[in-house]
């Protein structure tokens, strides 16, 4: 049988106390006030930017960018919840326009 090397290093060469304190303190060493403040959802601008794109859609029709996938997206939902049992069309078109209407917004 032949000799194969082993590559891994053996159990007693731990690094010692002083060579694993820079990297413990690389990671505690963040400051907290370099995050910009956010609220428990994360995402401070989502209703008024909802607000005027709702308000935008409304008064441009269908020439308005988002209006044609926020209605996919409502068509679709509405004919997901018709072959679900438990939701409703009038459920899935809300949460298919919503959805699309939040996928719009934020990508």
């Amino acid at each position: 049988m032949a000799k194969i090397p082993d590559d891994r290093e053996p159990m007693n060469s731990r690094p010692s106390q002083d060579e694993r304190e820079p990297e413990r303190d690389r990671y505690s060493s963040r400051r907290r006030e370099e995050e910009k403040p956010r609220n428990s959802y994360g995402d401070h601008d989502l209703v008024p930017d909802a607000t005027a794109e709702i308000k935008a859609m409304a008064k441009e029709g269908l020439d308005h960018p988002s209006t044609k996938p926020v209605l996919t997206g409502a068509a679709v939902g509405a004919i997901a919840a018709g072959v679900l049992p438990v939701v409703t069309w009038p459920m899935g078109l809300v949460a298919g326009a919503g959805f699309m209407l939040y996928k719009r917004l934020r990508h």
